[in-house]
């Protein structure tokens, strides 16, 4: 099982040139209850199969985004007071426009424009969509400090630089290097704050405009790069389906104030907060399931367009483990135009499914032309795209593999170290997924699980999901470990009535 290999190992030993997934704007009103943040009347105000992102507030009831249509990004403006209206303020057959903000002191916005010959700059926008550049200089992601003073990161080789840029004289000057996309005004001070990337640990640090000096606030929550503020002391972030918040003053740890579950919400950044703290708005990508859900659902309508839509240009097609059976969205197009054509009839019925990060396990019945199969499929996403798909097929039958493996299991939640061994092989294999080698033999299993049982005396693992399939079991488990709760998956492998291979995907 995996956390229970994972554990005592640990115990022992450009911005708008990224792949575009399928992301959503949502909208909700912001509130103070008991001194909390609290969101109610939640909108996708996006509404689009594509990418819609980079929210920003016009005014208190007006929201600014960058929304894909006919295959440009534009800049899509929703009017919340005005019966939820929208209303397109570019149109650049020539390139596409991204991160949106109003230019202050001006009925006006800037917006980075990614031209089609590969040109990336800042532009000034009124709002008829006349535009003008603002800068030579090959900014990511910015926000005004005043009418005449931008913060901008600024590409440089395969990093982002922090930069001050004074557009009365056009000079600018470098404050940091490696940072984040994160740029915002501190309320009620003449600072910015930004993701310092240049440590191990990533920082949220403040820009002191008129010192230029640089501060540490406070660490970002695991990484994430994506914050806003809801006063000058208090941060909010997001982390997978969860909104998290930070308060300065107390610099106790990140806490979680929502999470959210629905299947359209996963993975949230962008955060945006109107003038008056009383609305906020946030991006969200779909979460795993729902996107191979929807590959499934295409499949079924053997829609082949919508199927292979739902993958990355070089997804990998396997066997398990790691089999190629080809690789790149091209040929998968040519395999299932050619499947459906010599078909009359195709379908796929999930049985049961596992979600785990980026990762999701269907258990799969198959219908061909009436002829009935069972797989398991194994699916990777990425940018809201299935990078990779792995099947699964029974191709040894064995009777006795799901017991084999409770009978693991009760050894385990027993720690009884001789009951749990006798059930291994003696040159047993543990992988990571899909063939990472972590250790061989049985000797070598058995000294790290000895001590593991003897030092974890609430050790548990709970199956919450089991798939089998031939002489292979899946088994999504729900672990114990002294006082810590870790969800894992494996794959058990069983040979002549022991289990011969473990993968272990985290």
């Amino acid at each position: 099982m995996k956390i229970r290999f994972f554990l005592w190992v640990s115990i022992f030993s450009s911005v708008a040139a990224q792949a575009q997934s399928n992301t959503e704007v949502y909208l909700f009103d912001l509130g103070i209850q008991n001194g909390q943040p609290s969101l109610t009347n939640p909108k996708n105000i996006s509404n689009n199969d594509g990418y819609d992102n980079q929210p920003s507030f016009w005014d208190d009831d007006t929201v600014l985004f960058a929304s894909t249509r006919q295959d440009q990004t534009d800049i899509l403006q929703f009017n919340i007071e005005k019966g939820s209206t929208t209303q397109w303020l570019t149109n650049t057959p020539t390139g596409s426009e991204y991160s949106p903000l109003k230019i202050p002191k001006k009925n006006a916005f800037s917006a980075i424009r990614l031209d089609l010959d590969g040109l990336q700059r800042l532009y000034e926008y009124d709002l008829k969509g006349k535009s003008n550049p603002l800068s030579d200089l090959k900014i990511g992601y910015h926000v005004w400090f005043d009418e005449n003073t931008l913060v901008a990161t600024v590409l440089v080789e395969n990093r982002m630089d922090l930069v001050s840029i004074n557009l009365s004289d056009g000079t600018h000057s470098t404050i940091a290097r490696n940072v984040g996309r994160s740029l915002h005004k501190i309320p009620g001070s003449k600072q910015v704050s930004f993701i310092d990337k240049s440590k191990k640990d990533w920082e949220i640090s403040a820009l002191d405009m008129e010192l230029r000096t640089t501060v540490k606030l406070a660490n970002t929550f695991q990484k994430e790069e994506d914050i806003c503020w809801l006063g000058p002391n208090r941060l909010i972030t997001g982390h997978g389906n969860s909104l998290l918040t930070f308060d300065l003053n107390k610099k106790s740890d990140w806490e979680t104030i929502i999470s959210f579950e629905q299947n359209e919400i996963n993975n949230i950044s962008r955060i945006a907060i109107n003038p008056s703290k009383t609305r906020l708005a946030f991006v969200a990508e779909e979460s795993p399931s729902a996107i191979v859900q929807k590959q499934v659902t295409a499949f079924n309508n053997r829609n082949l367009d919508a199927f292979v839509a739902r993958f990355s240009d070089d997804v990998s097609v396997q066997r398990f483990p790691e089999e190629a059976m080809y690789k790149g969205k091209d040929k998968m197009l040519d395999n299932y135009e050619r499947f459906f054509s010599n078909t009359k009839s195709s379908k796929v019925e999930v049985v049961k499914r596992i979600e785990l990060g980026n990762t999701v396990i269907d258990e799969e019945i198959t219908w061909v032309d009436g002829r009935e199969g069972h797989q398991v499929a194994i699916y990777k996403i990425n940018n809201g795209q299935i990078t990779s798909m792995t099947f699964v097929f029974p191709e040894e039958t064995l009777s006795d593999a799901e017991a084999v493996i409770k009978e693991q299991l009760k050894a385990y939640n027993d720690r009884d170290i001789d009951g749990f061994m006798s059930t291994y092989s003696d040159n047993v294999k543990l992988y990571s997924f899909p063939n990472t080698l972590n250790t061989s033999g049985k000797n070598s299993m058995r000294a790290h699980y000895d001590s593991f049982f003897e030092s974890t005396p609430d050790l548990h693992c709970e199956i919450k999901n089991r798939m089998v399939i031939g002489n292979k079991v899946i088994d999504e488990e729900y672990v114990t470990v002294n006082g810590n709760h870790i969800s894992a998956v494996a794959i058990y492998e069983v040979e002549n009535g022991k289990i011969a291979k473990v993968t272990f995907i985290q």
